[in-house]
This record gives structure tokens, sequence and C-alpha cells, in this order.
């Protein structure tokens, strides 16, 4: 059972340091960027793919290699569901029937936090492969903790309601909330200062009607179908920030960023359900921490909110998406750059009182810890891809304390997927991914990697 006690600390600046990174040091979701260029908060980030996936597959995929960690293909239920008939949409033996309201309005505070079936059996596929007893030991440990469930592309989304099914069964077997975690992840030219984590539409090839019409109507459809359980959703990683601060970069153009507002704002509005709980994507301190980057993020956010219709169920933002950076430091290996935010606690302190300024002062934040166990293990905070001895972090939980509204640490990245394939040559090869501290062992975006799971088990911190 997750703690409901609440932490809130004042809303503080990081720090009087740095004019602000005009570009960012980090590509956010799974970090990115490279400080390329001297002087104060000089830097651009050279990728930002979260690594969520290759999605090119069609057709049902193996579950040990698919980048969702999603249920067997097998036992996916597919096809139109009635909201008003269907048994997700409550039921169960529960006397009475279970409150899904939210304490507060955290959706994670007093509840289970649903523990995705498709990871479970990834890590099976690497417990299988290991004779180490303590090792298997720690992974079954593993197999207890909530991973989100990716929404990569448009074939994930016959998995979905199978997913919801499982955490409701879960739920009516237990009398109490379950909260299930999804990612929104699909924009046309997705990822567009990425190479691993480019997406399947393309806005020159009919992407925004798609987008809409075979991604986000059926995901509506499947949500208000499940409407007896609370369902988190982290909205789009990577999307805004880059606007915020790649804008011209790559395939990072007006056109893309115009798409990435309108289309947020439609997901936003389209999905705005009672018992869904929506956390827009807001990078990390190493890509939005300068002051002028804080500024220009937040206030994108509030337009694109301001254009959804300020929808309610906008709870608020979801940082360090599928990235390393620690909860809080006091020096790292590489260069700080005059960012005043040493780490996402500090961030997250930041960008509230950035977010408070464009009157968005009542947003709460989640974090992810699922890779951030272990410091310095980059040269550089623009390393995003694959960092070798990375190590699992803080469990997921609601009401951490440490910063201010932070509604939970989550696991949003499943330790394990790859980040982007490490040879060089290969399809949707980063630069990124062959840098010295990032592990070149690995396969492409979102498939499993059992020797780097293995270490990211080894060096957990706090320790499983």
């Amino acid at each position: 059972m997750a703690t409901s006690v609440a932490v809130i600390l004042a809303l503080a600046a990081c720090g009087d340091g740095g004019g602000g990174d005009t570009s960012g040091t980090g590509g956010g979701s799974s970090g990115a960027g490279s400080p390329t260029s001297s002087g104060v908060g000089a830097g651009t980030p050279t990728s930002s793919g979260v690594g969520a996936g290759t999605p090119t597959s069609t057709g049902n995929v193996d579950p040990t290699t698919t980048s969702t960690g999603n249920v067997d293909p097998t036992t996916t239920s597919t096809g139109t569901i009635d909201p008003t008939t269907s048994a997700a949409s409550g039921g169960g033996s529960c006397s009475p029937a279970v409150d899904i309201t939210a304490p507060n309005g955290n959706p994670f505070a007093d509840a289970e936090l649903f523990v995705d079936p498709g990871y479970v059996k990834k890590v099976d596929s690497s417990i299988a492969q290991v004779t180490d007893a303590s090792l298997k030991a720690k992974m079954e440990k593993v197999k207890q903790i909530q991973t989100a469930f990716w929404l990569d592309r448009i074939e994930a989304i016959k998995e979905l309601p199978a997913y919801l099914d499982a955490a409701l069964k879960r739920q009516n077997e237990t009398c109490q909330p379950v909260t299930a975690l999804i990612v929104i992840y699909d924009l046309p030219n997705r990822d567009c200062f990425a190479e691993a984590s480019n997406g399947e539409l393309h806005l020159d090839q009919n992407g925004t009607q798609r987008y809409r019409e075979e991604y986000i109507a059926p995901i509506k459809q499947i949500l208000a179908a499940h409407s007896g359980q609370r369902i988190a959703a982290v909205i789009e990683p990577d999307s805004l920030p880059n606007i915020a601060t790649n804008l011209g970069g790559k395939r990072c153009t007006e056109e893309t960023a115009q798409s990435y507002r309108d289309n947020v704002a439609h997901t936003l509005k389209e999905l705005d359900m009672p018992h869904v709980y929506q956390y827009i994507d807001a990078a990390h301190s190493g890509w939005l921490g300068w002051e002028d980057n804080q500024k220009k993020g937040a206030q994108i956010f509030a337009e694109v909110i301001e254009a959804a219709g300020n929808p309610p169920s906008v709870r608020g933002f979801a940082t360090n998406v599928a990235n390393y950076t620690q909860l809080s430091y006091t020096s790292e290996s590489y260069d700080q750059q005059n960012n005043p935010c040493f780490g996402e606690y500090d961030y997250v302190n930041a960008l509230g009182t950035a977010l408070a300024a464009e009157g968005l002062g009542d947003k709460h934040f989640i974090i992810d810890t699922s890779r951030n166990g272990v410091g310095n293990i980059r040269a550089d905070w623009g390393y995003w891809c694959n960092n070798k001895g990375a190590g699992m972090g803080e469990r997921p939980r609601a009401n951490p304390g440490g910063a201010t509204r932070l509604d939970a640490f989550v696991w949003v990245k499943p330790p394990g997927d790859s980040d982007g394939v490490g040879q060089e040559g290969q399809p949707r090869y980063d630069l990124f991914c062959g840098k010295e501290n990032a592990d070149t062992r690995a396969p492409q975006a979102g498939q499993w990697f059992h020797e780097y799971f293995v270490e990211c088990v080894k060096n957990a911190n706090p320790p499983l």
C-alpha cells in the first residue's frame, strides 16, 4: 500500500546561477544532448529519444523483445468495447464497491501500483539466464515493482484492454484501488531531435489525422470503458521540451512544433475523464533546469493546456522520464554549466515556481526513478543512452516528499528496455549510443537488453 502522507515544501528557485542554456543539455526523456559549445549554459542536445521502442513492428510481438512490455498477445482483448456493458467499468465481488476517489487528487496515494504482466515476462526471461541464487532473488523482487505500459505505436493499442482488465482484476481481488500507469507516445514526427526513437507517424504522410483517428480515438474509447479504476498517463515524452530548446535543429521545424502543440492539446482534451490523471512530460533538470529554459517550458505548457480548454484531469508533469538524473547531489562527473538545479528535487521546485508564474501553481509532479540510483556514471549529463553502471533508483511510491507537490516516484522507463542500438551502421543508430559511457552491446530501442538489466539490478540503490 502506498503511503498517503503528503510532504509539501515551499516553492523555491534552484539558485541564482546561469542565464539559461538556450538549448538545454539533455534530451529529456532518455536524456539527450551533449553541450557542444562553451560558455554559460552552452550546449545543444543532439538526441532525445526515450528508447521506448521500435515502432515498425506489426502483429503480435514477442513480449521478451517488445518495447511496451505488455501482456501476452495471445490473451489480449481486441475489438470494440462497450463502456456500458464492460466489466471494466467496475463491478467485482467487493462490498461495498471499491472507491477509486484519489486522496487529495493524487492517483498514486492509498493505492496498489499495478505491476505490468508483460514486464514480469521480460524479467522472467532474464531470470532463466542466470544461475546466481542471490541475483535471482533480487530479480524476483523486481517482478513486484510497478512499471509503465508504453503505447509507442498504434499496434500496441490492442494490448491495452487486457492490461487494464488485469489491473481491474487485481483491484477486485484486493478490494482496494489499483493504479495503472500508461505512456502516450506516438506524435507525428516524434522525437524530432533524436535518431533512436523516431516514431511511425509523419506529418507529410497524413500523420495528424492518423494520430487522432487511429491512435488517440481508440485509446479514449478504451479508457472510457475502464471508468472503474484509476489510470495515470504520461503524455508524449520529449515533445514540448523540444519546442522550448531545439526549434530549428534537425527535424524540429516550425511545422513540427505547431503539430506538437496542437496534438498534445488534442490529447489532453480527448483523454479528460474523471478517472484519468494526465502528467505532461517536462524533461529533466539537465534539459530545462536553467532559468530561461524553465520559463520557456512553463510558457509552452501553459499555452498548450489553455488550448486544450484547461482539462481538470491534467494533474501535472512528469520529469526524468527514461533519464538517469539523480534526485539530488552536490557534484557530478560532468560540468554543471551554471545550471542552478542539482538534481530532480531542485528542478521540480524551480519548475513549480515557473509554472506558478504562468497560472499553473496547482500542478503536481511525478519523477521517474527507474534508473537514477547511481551517480557519476557519465562524462556529460547529456549522455542518455544505455549508460554503463546505471542502477535502479527509489521504488515507486506515493507522496515521497523531497520536493514541492510531488505525487510519486514512478518507474516510467522499464529497466532493461534498451535506449537505442549501440552498433554504428545499424538502422536508427544515434551517436549518443556509441559514446564512451554507453553500453554498445545494446539492441534497438525498446528491445530487452538482458545484460543491462542485470547491471541495473546489481547496482540498485537502495539495494534490492
